[in-house]
């Protein structure tokens, strides 16, 4: 039993370092698809002036939904295009790494928004729900650095980036903003749209690079 469940584990370590080339093509078009849908998805919500904690809430939480959805396509396009299967031991393993913090970040959303009922129409006026975008930013974060381990280094660099933003914006507290809701959108945008941008645009550039050597 353990002869077996040791060498199915080696199977899929070796299968993650072969396909690991793979993985960093399919993933230089999701952080730029994820990139553009947050950085649009933020402009928006400020330019429409999603304020009240519920709004707020239930409007990322679609955007998010949304860039899944895309993402899910993207990799299954770069799956069929290698001849592979979409749904392997690897990218079970992958999933299974990310699930936990990314399940937290949801029950995070979804308490604060049940308790959002009688909370005033103004998220600047609830500075607890002005935490809950770093909570997402951390939690994500976590999540991709636990991808990290079976995917290029990369992506652990990138998971520090928004466990050490997250925190950092944690430390130095909510400033004192007329329009504190556009700081909420802010950090949803640059977390969530421009590091994505950039990671993709740093990705499809070295791959380019190491094609044409």
């Amino acid at each position: 039993m353990e002869t077996n469940w040791a060498a199915e584990h080696l199977q899929v370590i070796r299968t993650l370092m072969e396909r690991s080339a793979v993985y960093r093509r399919a993933l230089a078009p999701v952080m730029t698809f994820n990139g553009a849908i947050g950085t649009v998805a933020a402009l928006a919500g400020w330019m429409f002036k999603i304020k009240s904690p519920r709004a707020f809430i239930f409007y990322w939480a679609g955007v998010g939904a949304l860039a899944m959805a895309g993402s899910f396509l993207l990799v299954r396009r770069q799956a069929l295009k290698e001849s592979e299967p979409f749904w392997s031991p690897p990218t079970s393993r992958i999933t299974q790494a990310m699930l936990p913090a990314l399940v937290a970040g949801f029950i995070v959303g979804a308490v604060v928004w049940a308790q959002a009922a009688a909370a005033p129409e103004n998220i600047g006026n609830v500075s607890g729900m002005l935490w809950l975008p770093l909570s997402w930013v951390v939690l994500y974060g976590c999540a991709f650095h636990a991808a990290g381990f079976f995917m290029p280094r990369g992506m652990r660099i990138f998971g520090w980036a928004f466990i050490l933003g997250g925190c950092g914006l944690f430390a130095l507290g909510i400033p004192d903003w007329p329009d504190r809701p556009a700081y909420a959108h802010g950090i949803m945008g640059f977390f969530f749209g421009a590091l994505h941008l950039a990671y993709g645009v740093y990705l499809y550039f070295t791959e380019q690079r190491k094609n044409e050597t």
